[in-house]
């Protein structure tokens, strides 16, 4: 059952999960799982915010409390950026310390978190409401992988020698930013987490990271690791706090050389402005998305249904490049919506920690509202809701996975990110006529097209403005492959070896060359 669950869920990580993580495989899950540390990491040493004050962490699954963790704010923010600008001074331990042992200390981070992987996947599941099954078998592997592969590139990261003019020796040199502020969101707490850390540790920065306060205790658990497996202190601090106090402090810390965020575009502007406003520190920005995935009729119907599924409902939808605009040819939309919504009443909803479970829970009340809010608006604007529309428990905050069929462009639920399991399937007829339509939004993630004619699949995937198109598959995530966004949708690239642009100085050294020996 398992597998299938697994197959199903993320088909483009089944060749990791399922020959990885068989049935048996998977250890039973705990549910409730013992909560270690709840303060702030300053400095390798834990820590009560200067304030005392705390907020809850709440198990979305129940609506309950799970544990009171520290809130940290901008005092917090300005210990953190001293204890990580200390570790960065010049000729401090992990300054002078060798390129390739960075590398050996984010390999045993990785090891670390594989041996208490089985805990961790339980924490988020837990804290996020992502079935628990995703969880250990995709989240945990991935980051496995991001640590691992920029691990590697610690001491590979080369500059050039360049054959300027004159009797000179010239060559770049390719040096860490600084003090690197890194707000990460609640959506993959772990695995943000470790896109965030392995690129600015590999490339030698120090980092004050903020947790998303929705789910703070995964990344506190890997901040008791990253001491135990031997970082200098200062190199990784890690902040619990609100986004409007320790997020905005550390956007606009004046001792900060750089921020990285992930979130809404919404939040990203005022990162942007805080940045400008401040010292100009750079920024890496991975947004918003309202991805278009596309459907000729020459595709595999049965597989283009159930891509299409995975890219709406996946993580609950909760997937900042979810294929949330389906635009489906004309000649092939009915017999496509009617599949469609027949997979999407068979979506296993419910207990995250049981291993049959698809769909858990939205992270919060808040988003919770929000999505019925959008499929209260799709209803209003004249959509027709094809299934779902609800919520899918009498507690916790579970929504039915819901599609909107005879869905028009201007319509609220195709031109806001909504978030959540809710899938719109819009009609089109011409090639042409769908590209201006994909294109005609503000953001710019992702995109895909399903179709059998690769004539077809380049002249559409080369005529999307998306950062990442995928063709005839969805969600297929490598770590050697960059990720980020056109227009609103971010400013940067992640992963691979653009990843690291982002966290390195280019120093131009000239040397000149005696003619004569003196």
């Amino acid at each position: 059952m398992l597998r299938s669950v697994l197959t199903r869920a993320v088909p483009q990580f089944s060749r990791l999960s399922v020959s990885r993580f068989s049935a048996a495989a998977i250890p039973a899950p705990n549910p409730q799982p013992e909560v270690h540390y709840n303060k702030l990491f300053i400095n390798n040493e834990w820590q009560d915010a200067v304030s005392k004050k705390t907020f809850p962490t709440i198990n979305p699954s129940t609506g309950a409390v799970i544990y009171e963790v520290a809130e940290g704010d901008k005092v917090d923010v300005d210990k953190a950026v001293k204890a990580a600008k200390d570790a960065f001074r010049l000729g401090s331990p992990w300054r002078r310390m060798d390129a390739s042992q960075r590398g050996m200390l984010l390999h045993r981070l990785a090891d670390a978190i594989e041996r208490d992987a089985a805990y961790l996947a339980e924490l988020e599941t837990l804290d996020n409401g992502m079935p628990y099954a995703v969880a250990y078998a995709v989240a945990v592997p991935m980051v496995l992988k991001t640590l691992r592969y920029y691990a590697g590139w610690a001491d590979k990261w080369e500059g050039k020698t360049i054959p300027i003019d004159g009797d000179f020796f010239c060559y770049t040199r390719h040096e860490p930013i600084g003090v690197c502020g890194q707000i990460i969101p609640w959506n993959f707490p772990l695995l943000m987490q470790a896109w965030k850390l392995s690129p600015a540790l590999a490339t030698g920065n120090t980092v004050v990271m903020k947790v998303a306060e929705q789910t703070p205790l995964s990344a506190l658990y890997v901040a008791n690791l990253i001491k135990e497996v031997g970082f200098p202190p200062g190199v990784v601090n890690i902040i619990s706090g609100m986004g409007p106090t320790a997020g905005a402090a550390i956007s606009s810390h004046m001792d900060i050389d750089k921020v990285a965020f992930t979130g809404s575009t919404e939040v990203g502007h005022l990162i942007q402005k805080a940045s400008g406003a401040s010292n100009l520190k750079k920024v890496t920005l991975e947004l918003g998305g309202k991805s278009p995935n596309i459907i000729l009729p020459d595709a595999n119907m049965e597989d283009a249904v159930d891509q299409a599924h995975q890219a709406s409902f996946f993580n609950q939808g909760q997937v900042c490049c979810a294929g949330s605009r389906t635009f489906v040819q004309e000649s092939i939309y009915n017999e496509f919506v009617e599949r469609s919504v027949e997979r999407a009443k068979k979506r296993v909803v419910g207990d995250p920690f049981n291993l049959s479970t698809e769909q858990g829970a939205q992270v919060d009340d808040e988003q919770f509202k929000k999505i019925l809010g959008y499929i209260s608006s799709g209803k209003k604007e004249g959509a027709k809701l094809m299934c779902g529309g609800g919520a899918a428990s009498d507690r916790g905050y579970f929504i039915q996975p819901t599609i909107f069929g005879d869905v028009q462009d201007g319509m609220t639920i195709a031109c806001e990110e909504i978030f959540g399991p809710v899938m719109q399937v819009l009609k089109f007829k011409s090639i042409e006529e769908v590209i201006e339509r994909a294109n005609d939004t503000q953001y710019g993630l992702a995109a895909a097209v399903f179709t059998t004619d690769i004539n077809k699949a380049q002249y559409i995937s080369n005529s999307l403005r998306a950062g990442t198109v995928w063709i005839n598959c969805y969600n297929v995530f490598g770590v050697q492959a960059p990720f980020g966004g056109y227009k609103a949708s971010g400013i940067g690239r992640e992963m691979g070896e653009y990843g690291l642009e982002g966290y390195t100085e280019v120093k131009t050294v000239t040397v000149k060359i005696p003619q004569k020996n003196s």
